[in-house]
């Protein structure tokens, strides 16, 4: 075995960047209740459902983006958020969504406004609230990535 010294170092050895960055993502959550949780994706949120893949997942379209909710026995262990949404003016969107139902959390520790909605070091703002299922969702505003 030949171990290159920097000026014999192979070009086909390099690591090279994948090129996933150009492609969407799909979002993957577990759920339990599926009726809830169509109900709530769809009717809730807003989302569009796709397709209805039983016993495996509901698919829904986020402006763009898949998300997979998969049909399980029970929950795995969450940690954390699992699905975000950046939105432009997030008061009015937890407004919004306060009044179709949704309940904002409260996390012990942190300093939240009146909607429920903490903000960052950096000027971001995020508000959290679960689905039916208990898995914690957001919603972000992110000054830095206005034009």
């Amino acid at each position: 075995m030949v171990i290159p010294t920097g000026e014999e170092v192979d070009d086909s050895l390099m690591a090279r960047s994948s090129e996933l960055g150009k492609y969407n993502i799909i979002g993957f959550v577990s759920i339990v209740d599926v009726d809830r949780a169509r109900d709530f994706y769809r009717d809730t949120l807003g989302l569009r459902l796709v397709s209805e893949e039983p016993p495996f997942a509901l698919v829904f379209d986020a402006n763009g983006i898949l998300i997979r909710l998969g049909m399980a026995k029970e929950l795995p262990p969450a940690h954390g958020t699992v699905l975000g949404w950046q939105v432009p003016e997030i008061a009015s969107t937890v407004k919004d969504l306060t009044q179709a139902g949704v309940r904002f959390e409260r996390f012990a520790g942190m300093v939240q406004d009146e909607l429920g909605i903490w903000t960052s070091p950096t000027g971001a703002k995020v508000a959290w609230f679960k689905d039916p299922d208990g898995n914690v969702l957001s919603v972000s505003e992110h000054p830095e990535l206005k034009k």
